[in-house]
C-alpha cells in the first residue's frame, strides 16, 4: 500500500497549512536523526520534510491531489533523470527557464502540460480561494464549536443561470475555435511531444458568441451575494490558525469552486490567559486558608474543580492542575491549568477577629501598636 504525503504527516486531505506545519514540527521532534533512537529515523525525517514541502505549496499540492502520489513522484523522478541525460537545461528537468528552482521550478508550465492551462483545459478552471476572519471567545476555542459566518462571495448569476446571456439570445458559432471552445497547440516538453488544449479566448471556452449580455451580471455570469455558512471549529484552535472550507470559495469556470479560508482570532478572556496549550488564572484565598491549608474550589471551562492548598502557602505561589488546560489539536491530552493564589486581607474586622489577630501578634513576639495601624501593617506584609 502506497504511503502518501498526507499519511506520512498524519493529517487529513483538507488540512490547513498551519495543521501541516504543526504535524511537521511534531515529526521533527520525533524523528530528527540527532535526537531519535529509531533506526529508521533519518528516512522518516526525509519523508516528513518532503511531504511538508509539497503540501504547503499551493501549486504543488494542487498538482499532487490531481495526479496522485505515484504519478507525482514518478514525474519528479523522470524530470530529474531527463535533466541528467540531456544536459544544457539550466537545472530545470521539466524544460523551464534556467534557474527555475529544481524539479518544480516552473510548476505552472507543468500544470498546463498535464491539465491544459491554469488548472484545467477548455475553461475547466478551479475557482479562486477567498479569505475571511472569524472571532471567537476562549471558551469556544476550549470546547470546539460551530459558528455562523456570513460572507460576501461571487456566485453564479441567478438571472441567467451563470451563462452570461438571457435565455433565447441569438448566437453564432465562434469563428476562432469553430465551436469547440478550445484551441490546441503542440509543445515539446520533458515528457516528449504533448498537445496542450486551452480555452478559446474569444468565446471564453463556450464555442458560441451571443449577441446580448445579461443585464444583472453584465455578461460575466457571476454576481456577489451574501451567504451564511456553518463553520466547524475544532477544540484547542489557536489565534492565527486557518480553517479551509472546501468548495465555498469563488466558482470555477466549469471546474470545482475554490475554497474559503477562515482565519481564527480568539478574544482575550477576563479570567484566563493562554500560553500555548496551558491556561493561567488567579485564585483569591483567605489568610486562614493560607496558614492552615484548605481544599479550594475553582470555576473552569469544564465546571468546578478542587485543588489542595497546603498550610503555609505564600501569596503568589502557583499550583499546576494537570490536564486542565487547552486541548491539543491532533494530539492526545490537554495542557495544564496554572493557578496563582493571592492571599487576600479583609477590608474590615469585627471585634472578635481583631482580638484574635492581636493575640496572634503577641504570641509571635511582635511589638506592634495595634491602635496605630496594626491591621494596615499586617495587610501590607502580605
Amino acid at each position: 500500500m502506497t504511503e502518501d504525503f498526507y499519511d506520512i504527516l498524519g493529517v487529513s486531505r483538507d488540512a490547513s497549512d498551519d495543521e501541516i506545519e504543526s504535524a511537521y514540527r511534531e515529526a521533527v521532534r520525533e524523528y530528527h536523526p540527532d535526537v531519535s533512537d529509531d533506526p529508521d529515523a533519518e528516512e522518516k525525517f526525509k519523508k516528513a520534510k518532503k511531504a511538508k514541502e509539497v503540501l504547503t505549496d499551493d501549486e504543488k499540492r494542487q498538482m499532487y491531489d490531481q495526479m496522485g502520489h505515484e504519478q507525482f513522484v514518478e514525474a519528479e523522478k523522470r524530470g530529474a533523470t531527463d535533466d541528467g541525460g540531456r544536459g544544457g537545461r539550466g537545472g530545470d528537468p521539466f524544460g523551464g527557464a534556467a534557474g527555475g528552482g529544481g524539479p518544480f521550478g516552473n510548476m505552472q508550465d507543468i500544470f498546463d502540460q498535464f491539465f491544459g492551462g491554469s488548472g484545467g483545459g477548455g475553461g475547466n478552471r478551479r475557482g479562486q480561494d477567498l479569505k475571511t476572519q472569524l472571532t471567537i471567545d476562549l471558551e469556544a476555542a476550549y470546547h470546539g464549536t460551530e459558528k455562523e459566518l456570513t460572507v460576501t462571495r461571487p456566485e453564479a448569476c441567478g438571472e441567467c443561470d451563470g451563462r452570461g446571456h438571457p435565455p433565447g439570445t441569438d448566437s453564432r458559432t465562434c469563428p476562432d475555435c469553430n465551436g469547440s471552445g478550445e484551441q490546441t497547440r503542440v509543445q515539446e516538453t520533458a515528457f516528449g511531444r504533448m498537445q496542450q488544449r486551452t480555452a478559446c479566448q474569444r468565446c471564453e471556452g463556450q464555442g458560441t458568441i451571443y449577441d446580448e449580455r445579461c443585464s444583472t451580471c453584465r455578461g460575466d455570469g457571476i454576481v456577489r451575494n451574501q451567504t451564511t455558512l456553518q463553520v466547524e471549529i475544532p477544540a484547542g484552535i489557536k489565534t492565527g490558525q486557518t480553517l479551509r472550507m472546501r468548495g465555498e470559495g469563488a466558482p470555477g469556470e466549469s471546474g470545482r469552486n475554490g475554497d474559503l479560508l477562515v482565519e481564527i482570532k480568539i478574544e482575550d478572556h477576563p479570567d484566563f490567559d493562554r500560553e500555548g496549550a496551558n491556561l493561567q488564572t488567579r485564585k483569591a484565598i483567605s489568610f486562614p486558608q493560607a496558614v492552615f491549608g484548605d481544599t479550594v474550589e475553582l470555576e473552569t471551562f469544564d465546571g468546578t474543580v478542587e485543588f489542595e492548598v497546603p498550610e503555609g502557602t505564600q501569596s503568589g505561589e502557583t499550583f499546576r492542575l494537570n490536564g486542565k488546560g487547552m486541548p491539543r489539536p491532533q494530539r492526545r491530552g490537554s495542557g495544564d491549568l496554572l493557578v496563582k493564589v493571592q492571599v487576600v486581607t479583609p477590608d474590615s474586622l469585627n471585634e472578635e477577629q481583631r482580638e484574635a489577630l492581636e493575640a496572634f501578634a503577641e504570641a509571635g513576639g511582635e511589638d506592634i501598636e495595634v491602635e496605630q495601624g496594626f491591621f494596615d501593617r499586617l495587610r501590607n506584609s502580605f
